[in-house]
């Protein structure tokens, strides 16, 4: 089939959005999400809840992404899935539907990296990065640094070596009372704080990588030994408490960020991710840009979060240089770039 002809759905059931998106020689068609909204109950995405519910919303969303494109799906040139990084169960409901419909449909099939999926979002619309840039990936599960030499040509160059910055958030949230998902919730609470009220213990790492179990442990204990003088504490300093969070938490991110773009002498800069939606980050980022001179490049918010579109734009360019799997393939928990 023609270069100018090629037509690719692309499906994302990592964890608990599930999602179809058509692209059509680069250019992404439409985005539809389906969000779980069971997992607030639990505090967190239940695995056994998330894969069923893909199971019942992948067939309507997958019917939805091909009508609102007006494509029929026998015009379609190769399906693409999310492999993996993800929860298991979630994984296999989309890369089972991909490879049947691929079988069916006798096209090709291409498996996609989330976390690479992550960083090809910033092609999806103006402006992109030019290579070689530099890209911070913050997510509830990953947390890296990620040097970009060309569309399929990716290198981590730091990482967490534990938990993931996102969990930092969420667990915080926890303790703080204010439920699931707690990013955005610190987010928005930070907003109205003082950063500077109090302090969190940071755990240093060799190089370029992080480790955020030690704040964990840090704001659990802090909270315990506060609410021991005032049962209080928590509702009558929830702005300050959580904009020091905040502000810690996003220091150890761009203290990382910044010796990678000198150590690299990179001055491209991108975030993506679940947590590139933080407001926060993105003030602190744009600060650090205008003292280090950067160029920084950030996703629309609805390409932030996990969406089929950075899988579609992924593919796109799997495409191109025939990268494709077979029926053998299989879903990957913890694929690696």
């Amino acid at each position: 089939m023609p270069t100018s002809e090629v037509k690719i759905l692309a499906i994302e059931s990592s964890c608990d959005e599930t999602s179809a998106a058509i692209i059509h020689n680069g250019k992404v068609l439409n985005n539809i999400i389906s969000t779980q909204s069971v997992h607030e109950n639990y505090g967190g995405v239940v695995p056994e809840l998330a894969s069923r519910a893909h199971q019942q919303n992948i067939v309507p969303v997958v019917d939805k992404a091909l009508k609102n494109a007006a494509i029929d799906k026998n015009e379609l040139s190769a399906i693409a899935f999310t492999r993996g990084p993800g929860l298991m169960g979630a994984l296999l409901v989309g890369a089972s539907f991909a490879k049947s419909m691929a079988l069916a449909l006798d096209i090709p099939l291409i498996e996609i990296n989330h976390m690479q999926a992550h960083i090809l979002a910033h092609f999806i619309d103006d402006p992109k990065p030019q290579y070689p840039f530099l890209c911070l990936t913050v997510s509830g599960g990953h947390t890296q640094i990620v040097l970009v030499n060309d569309y399929l040509d990716m290198e981590v160059i730091g990482e967490t070596k534990d938990d993931a910055v996102g969990e930092a958030f969420d667990k915080s949230a926890k303790l703080l009372g204010l439920g699931y998902p707690g990013g955005p919730k610190v987010d928005k609470h930070a907003a109205k704080g003082n950063p500077d009220r109090f302090s969190f213990p940071e755990t240093e790492m060799p190089g370029l990588n992080y480790s955020f179990s030690g704040i964990k442990t840090g704001i659990l204990y802090f909270l315990r030994d506060k609410l021991k003088e005032n049962e209080h504490f928590i509702t009558e300093n929830l702005d300050d408490i959580c904009a020091s969070i905040q502000k810690t938490l996003v220091g150890m991110l761009l203290q990382k960020l910044r010796k990678a773009s000198r150590e690299y002498r990179i001055k491209n800069i991108a975030i993506a991710g679940g947590v590139s939606a933080n407001q926060g980050l993105r003030k602190s980022l744009a600060e650090m840009a205008e003292k280090e001179g950067w160029q920084v490049f950030i996703p629309e918010f609805e390409y932030c979060t996990d969406n089929a579109a950075m899988i579609a734009m992924a593919a796109h360019y799997k495409y191109l240089a025939g990268e494709f799997v077979g029926q053998e393939v299989s879903a990957l928990p913890r694929m690696k770039f």
